[in-house]
């Protein structure tokens, strides 16, 4: 589904969903309350968020995975893998988004991904074959595992939205409750909500999403993107000198199929521009297609990735 617009701000919508939203959170804290916590053999660090959308997660959960292979670790991650259709998989190179889905591919460029929403269950698979660190891509509200460290990312530029859960805005529980199960919490991009001082008396880690802009052959572009907010995409375009012609919007997790591509790659051809996307957008594209599309490579710049990984070193 793509961010509802109503989300972002308290108006009339937001208003008369308002007690949908305090019944979907009172279900979420009873849910978590009464759930049974298996505990593994291995250090969990869960990677999640209040709000529904992208918050930026992924590129997190793929900085973390490298910055402890830097020092030695052997992390895994662990996925719900949202609409794809096997479960209890380890990810390899020949599986397709529509069976595993589209994060756990883009996922498994970087580390060993297992695949299953028993996120118990994946990670048993993954202590299996190795796995001395698992990382829990989303989940936060998943109690069904125990945690040794969880992170809260929020974006910097969104916040909380309208500070509602679900359907009147999107937080998945009461911001009060998630902040007591956090261990720490992860701001991307500039602070423009005062989130901070909200988060206290949490750890705050701050960080920002850096593109790479060194490979600019055509300045004029068509853009398309099916996350949470594709206008932090498009943004990200703009910062690198892009002029973006023409872009589309779709759900986030939307799987392509060749027309919707083919008209995206005429459109392209009668403007004499580029196409630019997403990794977790390029993974979904036909394989014999992809040579038209270019993606846009980003990366999480930390303000102090040493203080960081010195807290999941010694946290718990």
């Amino acid at each position: 589904m793509k961010t509802p617009t109503h989300w972002k701000s308290i108006n009339f919508l937001s208003v008369v969903l308002f007690p949908l939203g305090i019944v979907y959170g009172l279900v979420t804290a009873l849910r978590l309350k009464l759930k049974t916590t298996h505990k593994v053999n291995a250090k969990i660090i869960c990677v999640g968020n209040l709000t529904a959308g992208g918050t930026g997660k992924t590129p997190v959960c793929l900085s973390l995975a490298k910055m402890l292979q830097q020092n030695d670790k052997n992390p895994f991650f662990i996925t719900r893998g949202y609409g794809g259709k096997d479960k209890n998989t380890l990810v390899t190179p020949s599986h397709k988004a529509m069976e595993v889905g589209d994060e756990p591919l883009l996922l498994s460029q970087q580390a060993p991904t297992v695949v299953n929403p028993n996120r118990y269950q994946a990670a048993l698979k993954a202590i299996n074959h190795g796995a001395d660190i698992i990382i829990m891509d989303d989940g936060f509200q998943n109690p069904s595992l125990y945690k040794d460290i969880s992170l809260l990312v929020i974006d910097g530029n969104y916040g909380f939205g309208n500070g509602f859960c679900i359907p009147a805005g999107p937080l998945r529980e009461f911001i009060s409750s998630g902040l007591k199960r956090a261990d720490a919490a992860i701001i991307l991009g500039e602070d423009k909500h005062n989130l901070a001082s909200i988060l206290k008396p949490l750890p705050v880690f701050k960080g920002k999403v850096v593109a790479d802009c060194n490979k600019i052959t055509n300045r004029n572009i068509i853009a398309f993107a099916g996350i949470g907010h594709p206008s932090k995409f498009y943004q990200s375009l703009e910062e690198c000198g892009f002029n973006i012609l023409q872009n589309f919007d779709f759900p986030d997790h939307h799987f392509y199929n060749e027309k919707e591509l083919l008209q995206i790659i005429e459109i392209a051809k009668n403007k004499n521009a580029d196409i630019y996307t997403t990794s977790k957008d390029f993974v979904k594209i036909p394989i014999k297609l992809r040579p038209h599309f270019k993606v846009l490579e980003i990366t999480v710049e930390w303000e102090n990735s040493q203080a960081f990984y010195n807290f999941l070193l010694n946290a718990n």
